[in-house]
């Protein structure tokens, strides 16, 4: 097949993918169907030729057109039929699932899934930017995409497991995410100690484990988020914060943009926003459970730190700490950064730390716009506790829950998301992203 005769055929299927839902979704299965079947005798995508890659990328180009205009009319009518009308709640993931099973052709299956996440991320189709068309349509919806905001913000069922430990012994170790707690305070350190906290597919599952249990148990006022001592040459001994993105899961295509880049900004970091959302019968109180929370940054919160660090409500650094969204460097949409930081930082310091790369030390007077204090290494730690006790004054909630919703509501949230789910899935695969990762992993690790 040619690339004109792959065109001619997206001009005939247009018009069926907005007829009705029942001809609609034969149509596209069968349009999506052609396509993985042309792609599965050609070449592997890094063996074909010029032609043979110009003709992939025309039979897949034309399709997501398809699925983009599949979306735009059904996406309500989809959303309702794999949530039984909204009456279940299924997280991103479990989305994706149901979605490949219900209507084949819409996002990639399973195990479609499987054979490319064994492959290099340079060598991939590309499939999960399928994933992102359709996780971008149905976050535009106020409808469905209101709806898996709340379904992502309920407790996941590991933590519900776990729970029950954690409230009988104040700690437990989730493997990169240790838990403790101490009086009122629920302390997260990270303790990826090889990787300087670079967050991976594992590390974000931790991590809403973790902050699903601190604001589940009744016992704990306040949460607390702290790097641990590494082990890692450049930093042995020394406490750091994250250093953002584990590069060399990208390049090896283990980091998800289900799993890792939507599962973290719709999961556990909208639950340090807004807190989790437990079934119930309906009644007049908050259904929302949601604490203050403090973040301690020793030496460094590099990309995915930094984003973290906009949500909390108070902000310790150390004095030779620094702070930096590398976005240009990496090539990715820094998360929500670019959603948030320009309410803290303005809109020039933020174009200098997200597009130009810029480092904010903790020692510079343009860190108290990301910080709320800068101290001594030997004075930090007394810092924290009279924060951590100052957050459990008794008007802390009611107003840290007014002061969420006045700068960042659910539906502007929601909004950024869908296009941030589309923008995220197309960066991961372009062409400079894929060298610029392959460059960072053959070194030894990133080491700032």
């Amino acid at each position: 097949m040619t690339v004109g005769e792959v065109r001619a055929a997206l001009r005939t299927d247009l018009d069926d993918v907005q007829a009705p839902l029942p001809r609609a979704r034969v149509t596209l299965e069968q349009a999506a169907q052609h396509s993985e079947d042309l792609l599965d005798v050609l070449p592997r995508p890094e063996e074909r030729s010029a032609q043979q890659q110009a003709v992939a990328e025309a039979a897949v180009d034309a399709v997501r057109t398809l699925r983009a205009a599949f979306l735009d009319t059904h996406v309500d009518a989809v959303y309702d039929e794999l949530t039984d009308r909204r009456s279940r709640h299924l997280r991103v993931a479990e989305l994706a699932e149901a979605a490949a099973a219900a209507f084949p052709g819409l996002v990639p299956t399973v195990e479609r899934l499987a054979v490319e996440r064994a492959r290099p991320q340079a060598h991939k189709e590309g499939h999960e930017i399928d994933q992102g068309i359709f996780f971008s349509r149905v976050l535009r919806s106020p409808q469905a995409g209101a709806h898996l905001l709340d379904a992502m913000l309920r407790p996941t069922a590991r933590a519900t497991a776990v729970l029950p430990e954690f409230t009988r012994t104040g700690r437990v170790d989730l493997g990169s995410v240790r838990l403790e707690r101490t009086g009122a305070v629920a302390r997260l350190t990270m303790c990826r100690d090889d990787a300087l906290n670079a967050e991976d597919n594992a590390q974000v599952d931790d991590m809403e484990t973790a902050v699903d249990l601190a604001l589940l148990d009744p016992a704990v006022e306040v949460g607390l988020l702290r790097g641990g001592e590494m082990t890692h040459p450049r930093y042995r001994g020394r406490r750091v914060f994250s250093a953002g993105i584990n590069l060399k899961a990208l390049h090896s295509g283990d980091i998800s943009l289900v799993d890792f880049l939507l599962r973290r900004e719709l999961g556990y970091i909208h639950k340090l926003v807004r807190g989790i959302v437990a079934d119930g019968e309906p009644g007049w109180r908050p259904r929302h459970t949601d604490k203050p929370w403090v973040a301690v940054v020793d030496s460094f919160a590099i990309g995915g730190g930094c984003q973290l660090l906009l949500v909390f409500d108070h902000v310790i650094a150390a004095a030779d700490a620094y702070l930096s969204l590398p976005a240009a460097q990496e090539g990715i949409v820094p998360g929500a950064a670019n959603f948030r930081l320009t309410r803290s930082a303005g809109p020039r310091l933020s174009r200098q730390v997200i597009l130009e790369g810029r480092r904010v030390y903790a020692s510079e007077p343009e860190a108290r716009l990301l910080v709320d204090e800068v101290h001594d290494q030997g004075d930090l730690d007394l810092a924290v506790e009279r924060s951590v006790e100052r957050m459990r004054g008794s008007a802390v909630l009611a107003n840290r829950r007014m002061l969420n919703l006045a700068e960042e509501s659910p539906d502007e949230f929601r909004c950024y998301m869908a296009e941030f789910a589309l923008q995220q899935a197309l960066r991961i695969y372009s062409s400079d992203v894929l060298d610029k990762v392959g460059r960072f992993s053959a070194a030894a690790g990133r080491t700032p």
